[in-house]
């Protein structure tokens, strides 16, 4: 490591303290690294992946899928952008069709008339414009006046394009459109790390928010076995029984002496998932579906409806699994990616805090605002928060691909290989340049 990057420090804030600690990457991460162990040994584990683990920028490039801001940026941009090179004008410039989810001159217009300008905050926070278009919606569809009825399908058309915006993005990024594994191999290393428990303790639970399939995909080609909540084979369909289904395997068939298999994962996606579509089949109506689908999508978009969208089926039983899971005795939850922007699932976390054995691991920086600063504010001992500069220039601690390389239990080969390249390069003969510039 050079000067500069030997300086660089991470802040972990625990024990009740009001400033977090400066621990060095050299010499704190290990101490880091085995409260995390520790925690993660607790009787029972949780995680809570959030947007930010499945984005991953290399040289400025989206490996992943971004997160709300930099989707904000694109969407509302392009339309801006569109407009400022006269694409709109009369003769309307000539060239490449536009992307299917851009504004059109109707609906810019009628933006205007409302009074959203698309360059302010909105361009920044994707969640606050599908606010305002849904709240703007339900006025309409309530409205008795006969001259405002055109505009519910000019309005209808902007959501549904904002909605197909996401859509795309989720689905059709560098990881299918370049074949790039970057993404899909950290949760790899993830999953690797998560399934090392003891096979008396129960077996850990993934949350997420997420509606991509980097979960799956990992843990599919890693042969780690896991409950989503779907049984079946040919036609796999959501059944909220299978999460009290475990795996076991038979040690003695004579005397039907039977064990906890050790690689098993419970994982539950709270706001739906691409591959997840809608039909009439009775009481298992949720139907998994590869690849994706973009009808029937059970996705729970950022709206204001999105509380109201988790009190349906499937989502109802998803969120009882997340409320039961934390608020059980000696219970850890780890948030990762998380900016605790869901009121619904920040609500179920600050009621797991009225119990005295329940921990909360946070990866985030610790000046951040919002939710997090009034989690801070509580100076509660058994709130961590984890965050700051990574070990080398650009990256960023609490960002979910430093968390899984340097915050997570080490796999004993990992140990062992760390321990090898300690020997060779402490023990090992220096080189004669090496030499000289010690001055001997």
């Amino acid at each position: 490591m050079s000067e500069v990057e030997e300086e660089r420090k991470f802040q972990f804030l625990r024990n009740g303290d009001a400033d977090p600690s400066e621990l060095d990457w050299n010499k704190g991460i290990e101490s880091a690294r085995q409260a995390i162990s520790e925690a993660m040994n607790a009787k029972n584990i949780a995680f809570l992946l959030g947007a930010g683990c499945s984005s991953l920028m290399r040289d400025k490039k989206e490996l992943g899928i971004a997160t709300m801001a930099p989707l904000a940026k694109e969407f509302c941009g392009e339309t801006l952008e569109a407009r400022a090179a006269g694409f709109y004008g009369d003769p309307p410039v000539v060239g490449a069709a536009p992307e299917p989810w851009r504004l059109t001159k109707s609906e810019l217009d009628y933006l205007d008339a409302l009074g959203i300008d698309l360059a302010k905050d909105y361009s920044r926070n994707l969640e606050r414009l599908m606010e305002v278009l849904f709240a703007q919606r339900f006025v309409l569809r309530q409205s008795e006046n006969p001259d405002l009825h055109p505009y519910r399908a000019v309005l209808d058309g902007i959501i549904k394009k904002v909605q197909d915006f996401l859509w795309t993005r989720v689905t059709q990024g560098a990881f299918v459109t370049e074949g790039d594994t970057t993404v899909r191999d950290l949760y790899e290393r993830f999953y690797k790390k998560l399934v090392l428990r003891d096979r008396s303790l129960p077996r850990p639970w993934v949350f997420t928010t997420n509606y991509d399939h980097f979960s799956e995909l990992a843990m599919d080609r890693l042969g780690i076995p896991y409950a989503n909540g779907f049984s079946g084979v040919v036609e796999r369909r959501f059944n909220p029984a299978i999460f009290r289904y475990a795996l076991a395997e038979q040690l003695d068939v004579a005397s039907r002496k039977w064990t906890a298999v050790d690689a098993f994962v419970y994982l539950c996606k709270l706001h739906g998932s691409v591959t997840w579509t809608e039909d009439d089949h009775g009481l298992f109506p949720i139907k998994g579906v590869w690849p994706p689908e973009s009808t029937n999508q059970m996705l729970i978009y950022p709206t204001p409806a999105k509380q109201n969208s988790s009190l349906g089926s499937p989502y109802a039983d998803l969120f009882r699994e997340f409320q039961s899971r934390i608020v059980r005795e000696q219970s850890v939850l780890i948030t990762a990616g998380y900016a605790f922007g869901d009121e619904h699932l920040n609500n179920i976390i600050y009621q797991a805090l009225t119990i005295p054995t329940f921990r909360l691991v946070i990866f985030a920086a610790p000046d951040t605002g919002g939710e997090i600063a009034k989690l801070r504010a509580l100076r509660d001992p058994r709130i961590w928060i984890i965050g700051g500069d990574g070990p080398a220039e650009g990256a960023t601690a609490h960002y979910f691909d430093m968390i899984v390389e340097h915050f997570m239990p080490q796999r004993p080969s990992d140990r062992i290989d760390d321990a090898v390249r300690k020997v060779l390069s402490d023990l090992a003969p220096k080189r004669d340049d090496e030499k000289k510039d010690d001055g001997a």
